[in-house]
């Protein structure tokens, strides 16, 4: 399968979009250059910043290693440099605990804190879910709904970029897929786990999997709007990184969405069954209230 080959963000972006970068691993940004953008001088009082940021993430039970990793730059003349790889997280982190008065960290607070909230939910999610079959069900149930409500606000936003034709829609989506998943297209995701012609994919995602996609689409809609995207490959390329984001996301917690289990059930058929459970509590409540003696 080809890669998306890379794209100009549109004009006008963020600072901070000029200084991020991306590989197999996902999205990140580098210490040293967002000490500049921050308005630190001086790397030695911004590594202090940097150190409040990991005593905040490690007093909220944050992975800090997965968050902060630390790069040892080799250099051509005197002592190797030390830097920082960052996450969204782990920028967002320090944004709150540099120097408040400075314009540039005002303007970082807001950029990054875009997604953490989604983010946060992603970490709830993982704890909330562990091996509860009927959290899992009613998560699963709530997710999907949200999933379809922001496939539609994501795809209403892809057409004011151009995206018009189902053909073109269709690639749309796949290049969010492809970030996601590991360079896999609807189909291929389709034949991995065995579904029938015609059925969705999205009806075959346990609780996690329909988070991760569910977020995939939140952090697209989101990054479209806010970089002014009117481009058919500009839109393609924002939904790519998007589901890539979201995938560095999944693996620093050892999640990876291709190996998420398919439900032996539907969406369809969990949602028929726990609609038949809920009667069957409500009746089971009415009964025990008519055996009570009357006051």
């Amino acid at each position: 399968m080809s890669h998306p080959q890379p794209l100009a963000y549109p004009h006008g972006q963020s600072a901070f979009d000029a200084i991020r970068h991306e590989d197999d691993q996902g999205e990140y940004w580098q210490a040293r250059e967002l000490a500049k953008e921050l308005g630190y001088t001086s790397w030695q009082f911004f590594e202090r910043v940097i150190t409040e940021a990991k005593s905040a993430c490690a007093g909220q039970g944050y992975d800090v290693s997965g968050l902060f990793t630390e790069v040892i730059k080799k250099s051509t003349g005197g002592r190797p440099g030390k830097d920082y790889r960052l996450t969204r997280f782990a920028c967002y982190m320090i944004a709150l605990s540099a120097d408040g008065t400075k314009e540039e960290v005002a303007a970082a607070k807001t950029y990054f804190a875009v997604m953490t909230h989604e983010q946060e939910m992603l970490r709830a999610l993982i704890d909330e879910v562990g091996d509860n079959p009927l959290v899992e069900v009613a998560q699963r149930i709530m997710r999907r709904q949200e999933l379809t409500e922001a496939h539609k606000r994501l795809l209403a936003r892809a057409r004011d970029a151009g995206v018009i034709t189902p053909q073109q829609c269709a690639r749309f989506m796949n290049w969010g897929y492809r970030g996601l998943y590991p360079d896999e297209t609807e189909d291929v995701i389709h034949a991995r786990k065995g579904l029938a012609p015609k059925e969705e994919i999205s009806n075959w995602m346990g609780a996690m999997e329909t988070m991760a996609n569910l977020l995939r689409a939140v952090v697209a809609e989101k990054r479209m709007e806010r970089q002014g995207i009117h481009t058919v490959r500009d839109a393609n390329r924002t939904h790519y990184e998007a589901g890539k984001t979201v995938r560095g996301w999944l693996t620093s917690e050892g999640i990876y969405p291709e190996q998420l289990p398919t439900p032996t059930k539907s969406y369809k058929q969990i949602v028929k069954e726990e609609a038949a459970r809920l009667a069957r509590e409500e009746e089971d409540e009415r009964g025990l209230w008519g055996q009570l003696p009357p006051a």
